[in-house]
């Protein structure tokens, strides 16, 4: 590389000299300082030229795809890293979906970028490193799409049980197709359906999507019959053949599908994301024929056998009753006994009748002898007099009268004096008074009628509403010595005049209340 121009250092000679402030040429000295694009575009064609196709095996890393359509990342190992970019049209070739964490292989030639003075690779093709970083890109694409509920098992359907017309995804000129159809017309003979698809290849995985999603918008009431159930199908291969149907634009159209789909990518062993999206797997293509419809045979010999059950089971009814009717005719007596013995026992009964008419006949005639024999002359004589003695000694009806009367007016008189004795207002008349509370109801302690809010005192001669003054409780009464002997009972006496007996009334002679206690 040639020196630079620039004098920035002391000469060997002269350590303490200053550098100079201007460039200046040197004596001898006939190179021209570069630019830094003449540097960078020197250094681009170097590389360029000692680089021009390279191939490099790398972990992606900061995938990251511009609105141009251009595709950048970074190829890294355990040592080093360098820039990937893949320009939009080689970017649309890609057969998968660079992620994070891959480990690819890059074609293409290793150029300088001058605008950051930084290395980097162009990349022409990009394929996966081997069948392990193959199979690490389809876990992660699995769990992506697990994580979105694409293969929750709530999202599958039943199949139906017998499917009109059948959809096909496949390839037109495999075998695949020849063995669906076989087994189909061996099992039940239905209408199929025939999407001709790639299986295998750079767009594969659209076609299978566009004909999951082409048999999906067929109207149920067009000219061309909607399929009731979908197969996708495939012959067996390695990974890297069925990769198509691991694509997630592949599985999102079979996960997303109106109508029932059934997966049978590969052989047995053989296992796709399209397994997991569909609603059902079969381990072959003849097999998926067989899971979607019935043996038309087995059928046949159902509908033949539940015949002869609903037959027998309208039979057995019958024969069953006719059975029973023969058991119960068998224990029924016969008629003709049955109505002798009847005969017989109205025979019994009409000779008793008879027989029993005569008795009470000559019952009757006996007593009525009887009783005319009473009706004699004589005797109705005797009886006569023998009634008139009876009431001759009977006692006169005035004294009986005039005794029952005077033991009633005694009775009288007893409840007379007894009533005046219980009246309760008798005792007015010696000078008491009763007292009653606005309810009505009567008051017989001062406490009681402290708690009163008027009170009316009711007299021989009338009444006087009042009110209690004040609502102390009542002194106690003095301490009463024990009596020796019992106190003679009082005489009455006239009662004594209260001292506000004179102020009872004022001068219009209506009560007046007063206070009381």
């Amino acid at each position: 590389m040639p020196r630079s121009s620039y004098d920035n250092s002391a000469d060997s000679s002269g350590l303490g000299e200053e550098a100079p402030l201007l460039a200046r040429q040197r004596p001898g000295d006939n190179a021209e300082p570069l630019t830094v694009s003449e540097i960078s575009n020197a250094l681009k064609r170097t590389v360029e030229d000692r680089f021009g196709h390279v191939r490099l095996r790398g972990e992606l890393s900061g995938v990251k795809r511009a609105a141009s359509g251009h595709f950048y990342a970074c190829l890294k190992d355990d040592n080093a890293v360098i820039d990937a970019v893949m320009w939009r049209g080689n970017a649309q070739r890609l057969s998968f979906r660079p992620e994070d964490g891959i480990e690819v292989v890059a074609t293409g030639k290793v150029t300088t970028y001058p605008g950051r003075s930084k290395y980097q690779i162009v990349v022409d093709s990009m394929e996966i490193a081997g069948e392990g970083a193959l199979l690490a890109l389809l876990e992660k694409l699995k769990a992506r799409l697990d994580a979105e509920g694409l293969f929750a098992p709530e999202r599958k359907r039943r199949l139906p049980f017998l499917p009109q017309v059948i959809g096909v995804v496949t390839s037109p000129t495999g075998s695949v197709i020849r063995d669906i159809l076989h087994r189909l017309a061996d099992r039940f003979p239905s209408r199929v359906l025939v999407w001709p698809v790639m299986v295998q290849g750079k767009g594969a995985a659209e076609q299978v999507a566009a004909a999951v999603r082409g048999f999906g918008a067929i109207p149920e009431d067009g000219p061309v019959p909607r399929p009731d159930v979908l197969i996708v199908a495939r012959g067996g291969g390695s990974i890297e053949d069925l990769w198509a149907f691991n694509e997630e634009v592949a599985v999102r159209a079979i996960a997303e599908s109106p109508i029932p789909v059934i997966s049978a990518v590969g052989h047995e062993t053989d296992t796709t994301l399209a397994d997991y999206a569909a609603d059902l797997r079969a381990p072959t293509p003849t097999a998926a024929a067989e899971l979607a419809v019935p043996v038309r045979t087995e059928l046949l010999n159902m509908l033949m056998e539940l015949r002869l059950r609903k037959r027998r089971g309208v039979q057995r009814p019958v024969l069953l009753a006719r059975e029973r009717l023969e058991n119960w005719s068998q224990r029924l007596p016969d008629p003709r006994a049955i109505v002798a013995e009847r005969g017989q026992r109205i025979d019994d009964l009409g000779e008793r009748l008879r027989r029993g008419l005569a008795t009470r006949a000559a019952r009757a005639q006996g007593r009525l002898s009887e009783a005319g024999g009473f009706l004699r002359p004589a005797v109705l004589t005797r009886m006569v007099a023998q009634e008139r003695r009876r009431l001759a000694s009977a006692p006169d009806m005035r004294v009986l009268v005039s005794r029952i009367q005077t033991r009633r007016a005694e009775q009288l008189s007893a409840t007379a004096r007894l009533l005046s004795q219980l009246d309760p207002y008798a005792p007015l008349e010696r000078g008491y008074a009763v007292v009653t509370g606005a309810n009505g109801e009567t008051v017989t302690s001062r406490a009681a009628a402290s708690a009163q809010p008027a009170l009316t005192l009711r007299f021989a001669d009338g009444s006087i509403d009042t009110v209690p003054a004040g609502g102390a409780a009542p002194a106690p009464a003095p301490a009463m010595a024990p009596a020796l002997a019992p106190a003679p009972a009082p005489r009455p006496s006239a009662p004594r005049k209260r001292r506000d007996e004179g102020t009872d009334s004022t001068a219009d002679g209506k009560p007046r209340q007063q206070s009381l206690f």
